[in-house]
């Protein structure tokens, strides 16, 4: 990932998008806004399958999305869990939103309103690395 360039942030966001077709539960995974111009990597899923368990809601949808900001030494992502008929968006932020919370917090927010927050782990390795790691946390924080 050296550079951090857009050619860096568009690949990573095609391997992003290849990982979550492979995912259980994911589907029709597409980029935002456009397969051109990628910023997010969005999926539909199946809460059932996604998390192994059965679960209130049908539907749910992953949106992710990395970046890299100048002067920073490590890529800053949301890896969100949008469940739209509920309101409802639990995630895992690596950014600067929150520094009381240090570099990387999750968050939970019900009407488009945070409603709590706390540290998370900050993890300092491949993107992929931490895409998967996420993803095997959100059945324990939902």
């Amino acid at each position: 990932l050296a550079g951090r360039d857009r050619y860096t942030q568009r690949t990573l966001l095609r391997d992003v998008h290849d990982r979550l077709t492979r995912q259980a539960g994911c589907e029709d995974v597409r980029y935002r806004p456009s397969r051109r111009r990628p910023r997010y990597v969005i999926a539909d899923v199946d809460p059932t399958t996604f998390l192994s368990n059965s679960y209130d809601a049908e539907t749910a949808r992953l949106e992710i999305r990395f970046w890299y900001p100048a002067g920073v030494d490590y890529e800053y992502y949301r890896i969100n869990w949008v469940e739209p008929d509920r309101n409802l968006m639990l995630g895992f932020h690596q950014d600067a939103d929150h520094p009381d919370l240090g570099p990387c917090h999750i968050q939970l927010n019900y009407e488009d309103t945070p409603v709590d927050r706390h540290s998370a782990t900050f993890l300092d390795a491949h993107p992929l690395a931490i895409l998967d790691d996420r993803l095997q946390q959100f059945p324990a924080a939902i």
